[in-house]
């Protein structure tokens, strides 16, 4: 199970799961101050609720204050703080101003007072990602400890609510992915004829060529990436790859294929391995592929430690929260099976069969 505490990038994949963050909230129940829009939580509502001092509140700020700014923690002065006075004021005391120099509990009878909040100058607030977060960040709790397990439960049955306990064909539920499937074999064959018409060679020269593509973006050939997805013999893993990474594999291999094209042209025979080998070696250098291979294998590395929970270990560096839009993308309304999307539109019966047939 994921250590939550450790773990900058899974905290955040969490809280951008909007789906599992509004179930937990259901789940837990948590009604705080309703504030244009949204429940918020004081600083003493937080720490009440995990049972800990305002001090210790105060050191996870402080340790951790970009990432919980970043989800929905603020502080409150001014005119918003005259406002969220007049609302709510007799609910409020001085352990809310996270900048006193007392903090501990327990709170004196003139701190506790209902007239305390009048002499706060600054009001720390928490929405209930935020809320999360904290309890993402408590290592000392018991009352954290407790919710981050149910927290790691929820992602589990969300996922599984939405595609039936696996996650091998997950990118297949973006509906971009049709477009990028749907094209590929064009692309596809122009390369294998470009390889049969222009390189000397035995047959097994699809398979090499194909995987020096793959690790010309994403570090791996088809054997090591059906490894790491725990794919089966017969699998094709351009099924299970984003469409993304599709787009730029097949941009890679009409290029490639032009290439050698022109090339054999110019040399009036075929292309030797090693010459062949050069030319892509060229072409994957070219500046224009750095910004679109960061970003296959970025989407790639990330997507996969989010929705698939495995690690391309090549891509390590890659690693990264999945965005709001990722999650609504694989998981949200607009995401849906390749069936169901057949079932929509039976003009795409013939792409699922050909799928289905691999």
């Amino acid at each position: 199970m994921k250590d939550l505490t450790q773990s900058a990038i899974d905290r955040q994949n969490i809280l951008n799961n909007t789906e599992a963050v509004e179930k937990i909230q259901n789940l837990i129940g948590l009604v705080g101050l309703l504030y244009d829009g949204e429940y918020l939580f004081t600083s003493k509502m937080v720490a009440d609720f995990f049972d800990v001092t305002t001090r210790t509140l105060t050191n996870i700020l402080n340790e951790n204050e970009e990432e919980v700014k970043h989800n929905g923690y603020q502080v409150i002065k001014g005119q918003k703080l005259k406002e969220f006075k007049t609302l709510f004021g007799p609910l409020l005391t001085s352990a809310d101003d996270l900048s006193q120099k007392e903090t501990d509990f327990p709170l004196s009878k003139q701190d506790t007072d209902n007239q305390s909040f009048k002499r706060l100058k600054n009001l720390a607030v928490f929405n209930f990602r935020a809320f999360l977060n904290i309890a993402m960040l408590l290592s000392e709790s018991e009352n954290a400890k407790r919710l981050r397990s149910k927290i790691l439960d929820i992602v589990i049955d969300t996922l599984n609510q939405k595609i039936g306990g696996s996650t091998k064909y997950i990118n297949q539920r973006d509906e971009e992915f049709l477009v990028a499937i749907t094209r590929e074999p064009i692309y596809r064959k122009e390369f294998t004829n470009a390889l049969n018409l222009y390189l000397e060679m035995g047959n097994y020269k699809y398979a090499v060529y194909t995987d020096a593509i793959y690790q010309a973006i994403f570090k791996e050939n088809a054997k090591e990436y059906k490894a790491i997805l725990n794919l089966e013999e017969k699998d094709n893993p351009r099924d299970t790859m984003y469409a993304e990474v599709l787009k730029l594999i097949a941009s890679f291999e009409v290029g490639i294929a032009d290439e050698m094209q022109e090339k054999s042209e110019q040399l009036n025979r075929k292309l030797t391995p090693s010459e062949l080998n050069v030319l892509i070696m060229k072409f994957s250098a070219k500046r224009q592929w750095i910004p679109q291979i960061e970003d296959a294998c970025t989407k790639m590395a990330s997507r996969d430690y989010g929705l698939r929970n495995v690690i391309h270990k090549r891509l390590e560096n890659y690693i990264g929260a999945l965005s709001k839009e990722d999650y609504s993308r694989f998981l949200g309304d607009k995401s849906k099976s390749l069936i169901d999307r057949v079932i929509e539109n039976p003009e795409l019966l013939e792409v699922f069969k050909r799928l289905k047939d691999r």
